[in-house]
């Protein structure tokens, strides 16, 4: 597929390396085909108009204290949770009580030089009391990340389904996204693809 990332400027403001979309405004947000240059892999349905829907991957539950420090920080230990009904090609389908979780997403996403990007919940599930959360995706950012998912009523949730949306809006930067979640998960994006969804082990993080 023919990359369609627009140029961008690279100035110096004393030390630092700032990036300016050569568009003639920052803010606007980039079109679903421009999106999907940079995200992968991609099935059909999840090209929009304005983005690219992320599907779930896995689902954590944490189960120990993460701390946060003035700098430097923890995530707390998670359990994986199983997904039930599968037939072994990695289906099946997760029984979420209400709660909180932590969704794994199944795509590699990529945030050009002169963006920035946002992930929105779908519709379907604020229409079944839920909630997805995020934080900004900086520029240079790699990897394949997650999202806070708030459950407000029981939700069964099947692996694989459609649950985000991803977007790019062109912005203004200083220097590229180089902390501790850059790169995550993409050794496992060539190696887990065909898993069941795990065994309920614990995962945690001193680094992240």
């Amino acid at each position: 597929m023919v990359s369609l990332i627009p140029p961008a400027t690279r100035n110096r403001v004393g030390n630092r390396a700032v990036f300016v979309p050569t568009r003639t405004a920052t803010g606007m947000y980039e079109s679903g085909a421009f999106v999907a240059d940079h995200v992968e892999p991609l099935r059909e349905g999840q090209v929009q108009p304005n983005g690219v829907d992320l599907t779930v991957d896995a689902v954590y539950e944490q189960t120990a204290p993460g701390r946060i420090e003035r700098g430097d920080k923890r995530v707390g230990d998670r359990r994986e949770l199983r997904p039930v009904n599968g037939d072994g090609d990695g289906a099946g389908e997760y029984r979420l009580d209400p709660g909180a979780y932590v969704v794994q997403y199944g795509e590699t996403l990529r945030v050009p030089d002169g963006h920035v990007g946002f992930v929105y919940p779908r519709s379907s599930l604020l229409r079944n009391s839920c909630m997805l959360n995020t934080a900004v995706w900086d520029a240079g950012y790699e990897g394949r990340g997650e999202g806070l998912l708030q459950v407000g009523h029981a939700l069964e949730l099947e692996r694989g389904a459609r649950v985000a949306q991803f977007v790019l809006s062109t912005a203004e930067h200083d220097g590229r996204y180089d902390g501790d979640y850059q790169g995550e998960r993409l050794s496992a994006a060539d190696g887990d693809s065909d898993d069941d969804g795990g065994d309920d082990d614990e995962v945690g993080s001193d680094a992240a």
